[in-house]
């Protein structure tokens, strides 16, 4: 062993005490199972590129017009990942790679799409739509006219109230996709409501866009004028968001990107996408996602074998919201006990819900981050037995041993 090797990190040395911190999350993610659906673990190949010396370059602009010299390895990054991600979402005219996050990037298209207090009309957040899609909270609920529309009893989209409300509204833009929607959506439908009405149809695929590249679920790419998406959820990514458009719709949403939106973009964060997006047409790409999906189907039989509800009886995705009403827990207090354990879970919204958001009446629970440790079916019930025990009211104690020896079985990327 060389003293190369046992000298400490430029970090610890330069700063131990944030080095300490980071030290620290790495052995949060090690010793904990992350079933929050909106995680994941990236590969070590992404890691590296995030960390790149690329993170230096101010690249305001596009490549080939950009406003500062010596962009020339920017632009080849930026177009690696462009070019990588047209292929990867078959039927994208074009592809914005510069989002810092999925708000922004639905934030720059609605603002090209519908323009400063146009009307627009998405799901709302209880019944599985996401803030950024109108809500009153966020800046798009502040800066549109921005009108909602919910689901039916078992928790599906009623395809009759979007129509009515969209031709009772006649919005700009209607938005089609959610951040707690468990079931595929059709998007052809939604199409052919928006552009009756001479709206433009904007898919929010940020969940489920890594299960749409693999070709393992319906995907709106070539039906809906715009698609925006993260790249760090099912993608399994660095974070960050994407836009996709149709080529007539892609110089508003690049205006609206740069200048409009943001400045100079993550070039670090975008060789990330790259070498993501990269992983992600491999062949075995397709066999993951497919596992992603299958865990969750199976995830939710197994919590239903326990007697516990699932939103909509099931899941065609990696999502499964589990509604406990019918309980004495809210999704606050299972939450804090699956912590306890060694689970990271999210409490959630469930259509209908009457609690406030930081207590709420459901559990979101996701399927990909754990897949990618290397889950299957057996494992799978052992963690749906874990949750099962913990809305119960079960000690999180006892389950701790459960859940360690299936991080040590199960490492992280």
């Amino acid at each position: 062993m060389t003293n190369a090797d046992t000298a400490p990190s430029p970090l610890r040395q330069r700063d131990p005490e944030a080095a300490a911190w980071l030290q620290r999350e790495d052995k949060r993610q090690a010793v904990t199972l992350t079933l929050i659906a909106s995680e994941n673990h990236c590969s070590a190949a992404v890691r590296e590129a995030c960390a790149s010396r690329i993170t230096d370059k101010y690249a305001e602009g596009y490549p080939n017009r950009r406003y500062y010299g010596g962009c020339e390895v920017a632009d080849g990054i930026e177009e690696l990942a462009r070019q990588r991600a047209m292929q990867l979402f078959t039927g994208a005219e074009d592809a914005n790679v510069q989002p810092h996050s999925g708000t922004t990037a639905n934030l720059a298209a609605l603002v090209a799409l519908a323009g400063p207090g146009g009307r627009i009309v998405g799901m709302a957040l209880k019944a599985g739509g996401h803030l950024s899609h109108g809500h009153d909270k966020s800046h798009t609920g502040m800066l549109f006219d921005a009108r909602q529309y919910g689901v039916d009893p078992s928790g599906r989209i009623d395809l009759d109230e979007v129509r009515r409300t969209v031709r009772e509204h006649h919005p700009k833009v209607l938005i089609a996709g959610g951040s707690s929607y468990t079931r595929n959506i059709d998007y052809a439908a939604f199409a052919a409501i928006a552009h009756e009405a001479s709206a433009f149809l904007m898919a929010d695929i940020a969940h489920p866009a890594g299960l749409m590249a693999a070709g393992v679920v319906p995907s709106p790419v070539g039906i809906a004028d715009v698609v925006t998406m993260t790249t760090h959820k099912t993608l399994r990514g660095p974070r960050g968001g994407m836009i996709l458009a149709r080529k007539d719709c892609a110089k508003l949403i690049n205006s609206s990107v740069f200048p409009g939106a943001q400045g100079g973009p993550l070039v670090h964060q975008i060789a990330g996408k790259a070498v993501a997006f990269g992983e992600a047409l491999r062949p075995e790409f397709r066999g993951y996602q497919q596992r992603v999906k299958d865990n969750a189907a199976h995830l939710a039989q197994c919590l239903i074998g326990h007697g516990l509800e699932i939103v909509t009886g099931g899941t065609d995705n990696h999502i499964v919201l589990v509604d406990l009403r019918a309980t004495d827990v809210t999704g606050a207090t299972v939450e804090e006990r699956a912590l306890a354990a060694g689970l990271s879970v999210n409490k959630n919204a469930v259509p209908g819900d009457q609690r406030p958001p930081m207590v709420t009446s459901g559990l979101r629970l996701g399927t990909a981050a754990v897949t990618t440790r290397g889950f299957g079916r057996d494992e799978i019930a052992r963690i749906a037995d874990v949750i099962a025990g913990l809305v119960r009211g079960n000690d999180p104690e006892r389950f701790r041993p459960v859940v360690r020896e299936l991080c040590e079985a199960f490492p992280l990327p």
